[in-house]
């Protein structure tokens, strides 16, 4: 089975100084690295323009996408995750694409899940990784909390302080994959946002392909409209505009 394709729903809540929220449909992939070849069809091509398309530059350093995690994982002193690596990601819409985070599922020889890789990009053109594991060393459980400091500037209207608290569930339901990847910020005063991307499987061939364009034309063009929206909705309700420090030094926070 090829369930690479995903239909879902993306969740965002503010909680303070005033309350926020939006939820609007989208649509993303999750597939393997190892069966990237598979992914060409009349509709959907790698590294070319096509209605829906994947393209190297758009993840790491632009490399081929397996060279770039594995090199990573292995810099930062990740054991045993030489099994299948997942990439779930949102596909270039008409030529355009832009990811808030992608998440780099990357799993040991025995299958199981061993590290996260959160890639996260800022409307600024800067990107950054966090690196997600179990605290105790060992494998990553479906719905379990991993944290991590908050380094990168994503948001003009949070600063760059607290931590994240991501929690990702995977189930199967009726023959096809449910899953939900949450990422939750909180500072010193407590949670301040409440974020998921939800979705549920279909199969990845030209006609799911093209029922997802039909559906959203314009999706990755609407990402960033909302992004711009929400913006000048939080500064019409009075919330401090922050500005934008120097991004880390380190391109991964573990």
């Amino acid at each position: 089975m090829r369930d690479w394709l995903f239909s879902g729903m993306v969740l965002h809540r503010r909680l303070r100084p005033v309350v926020n929220a939006f939820r609007y449909p989208v649509f993303f992939l999750r597939f393997p690295l190892s069966r990237l070849d598979e992914l060409s069809n009349p509709v959907f091509s790698v590294n070319r323009f096509n209605l829906l398309s994947f393209h190297f530059a758009d993840h790491g350093d632009g490399r081929p996408p397996a060279t770039w995690i594995r090199e990573l994982l292995a810099d930062e002193g990740v054991g045993d995750a030489g099994g299948e690596i997942e990439l779930q990601t949102f596909p270039r819409v008409l030529g355009y694409v832009f990811n808030p985070v992608s998440f780099w599922y990357c799993h040991a020889t025995n299958g199981r899940l061993r590290a996260i890789v959160a890639e996260v990009n800022n409307t600024f053109g800067e990107r950054h990784c966090y690196l997600l594991q179990s605290p105790d060393g060992g494998f990553i459980h479906n719905g379990q909390a991993l944290a991590a400091t908050k380094v990168f500037h994503v948001s003009p209207f949070c600063h760059v302080a607290g931590a994240y608290r991501f929690r990702f569930h995977a189930a199967r339901r009726a023959g096809r994959m449910q899953i939900v990847a949450r990422v939750d910020y909180h500072d010193t005063q407590g949670d301040l946002l409440l974020t998921s991307v939800s979705g549920a499987a279909r199969d990845f061939s030209a006609a799911s392909l093209l029922r997802a364009f039909a559906t959203h034309p314009l999706m990755t063009l609407t990402v960033v409209a909302r992004i711009h929206l929400q913006a000048l909705k939080l500064l019409a309700k009075g919330v401090p505009f922050i500005r934008k420090p120097a991004p880390p030094a380190p391109f991964v926070t573990r």
